[in-house]
């Protein structure tokens, strides 16, 4: 009988992908122990319900040879395995491991079971048969059994922990896409702009530049990382508005409503800036007198418990009048799915729709 391990042996070169090195801990070490000896316990009383010996002497013998492999297996693993990021020795020293530990628990188990055996019952013959055939039989199937088993269990979580990264990357690759395609736009319009303001009103050309400044120092900040808080999106937001609002003076004008009490909760970067843009884009800078925004984060009630509302709302032109192809919000909103998708599968949903006044209404809902 040998121990259950968690992943399987690695038996090539390319899953030994960068990722944070195997840990091993005592909490393992103390599942799989249990696990062997409940399951010593059981061959134990299958032999005695079997009438082959003694429960007792049964018991010594299955837990002497499977505490033994276990033991030799798993302090094994850890010893060849640190500084991997599998928990196992890969190629023929993981196939030589697992047989040191079925040699080594048939060994000395049974003869410690032998020991107990004589001690336990004086009188008894002890057969060759006794002795070797039925321990070591048992140890070989118990083995075998429990390696497919959690080979297959182990590979499985190796596959599933690839695509997770795998994932990972992606988003990530999705955002520096998102932040490629959004701020030149932005940064050269609004670089035309400082150059005509520089000229006839420095005042409003030096306030947009710190805007500017802060809006980069932020984007920058924000690139290095997975998220950030709710505040510093709507930071964020609000340089950009402003940018926005000297460009077009008095046609913009805006509205962020964010309560302190979901001001540190965390969001992806850029995960509305994508919505306020195509507002102003799309909705207020083809309308001749302009509009408003009202960016709103609130708590919600819902069936499955409290959610987070987020929305971006203009009195603009409205979905009708988007440029062809960009009915649904364009490029932005596409990537803003697959993100959603991405870092919260089915506990976030994105909708986007035109308001019966006028106007657009993009809501994010974040279980």
């Amino acid at each position: 009988m040998r121990l259950p391990w968690p992943t399987m042996p690695d038996t090539s070169t390319t899953s030994r992908q960068a990722g944070p090195a195997f840990s091993f801990s005592g909490a393992t070490l103390a599942r799989h122990g249990a696990a062997t000896v409940a399951i010593s316990a059981l061959i134990a009383a299958t032999l005695t319900l079997a009438y082959h010996g003694r429960w007792d002497v049964n018991l010594v013998y299955s837990l002497s040879i499977g505490i033994i492999s276990w033991l030799t297996i798993d302090l094994g693993r850890w010893r060849l395995s640190r500084g991997q990021t599998l928990p196992w020795p890969g190629g023929w020293r993981g196939m030589a491991l697992v047989a040191a530990g079925i040699m080594t628990g048939f060994a000395l188990g049974s003869l410690i079971g032998s020991t107990y055996r004589q001690w336990a019952e004086p009188g008894a013959v002890s057969t060759l048969a006794h002795s070797l055939w039925m321990p070591l039989l048992i140890t070989t199937i118990a083995s075998m059994t429990m390696s497919l088993g959690f080979f297959v269990r182990g590979y499985s979580r190796h596959l599933q922990m690839q695509a997770e990264q795998a994932q990972r990357q992606a988003a990530q690759a999705q955002l520096t896409l998102l932040q490629a395609q959004l701020e030149p736009h932005m940064l050269f319009n609004t670089l035309a702009n400082l150059r005509v303001l520089v000229g006839s009103d420095p005042q409003r050309a030096q306030a947009m530049l710190d805007h500017l400044i802060a809006y980069l120092r932020a984007t920058l900040g924000g690139s290095r990382s997975t998220s950030h808080a709710l505040r510093e999106e709507f930071a964020r937001l609000r340089d950009y508005l402003e940018l926005m609002s000297i460009r077009m003076g008095p046609r913009l004008r805006y509205t962020l409503e964010l309560p302190e009490e979901l001001a540190e909760t965390l969001v992806p970067p850029l995960l509305l800036q994508p919505l306020v843009e195509n507002c102003i884009r799309h909705g207020l800078e083809p309308k001749l007198e302009g509009g408003s925004i009202t960016v709103r984060a609130r708590r919600i009630a819902a069936a499955a418990g409290a959610q987070i509302e987020l929305t971006v709302a203009d009195d603009g032109m409205g979905l009708g009048h988007a440029p062809p192809g960009q009915g649904d919000g364009g490029f932005g909103t596409a990537q803003l799915r697959e993100r959603l998708a991405n870092r919260y599968g089915g506990a976030a949903r994105f909708e986007l729709a035109a308001l019966p006044e006028g106007g657009t209404l993009a809501r994010i809902t974040l279980a």
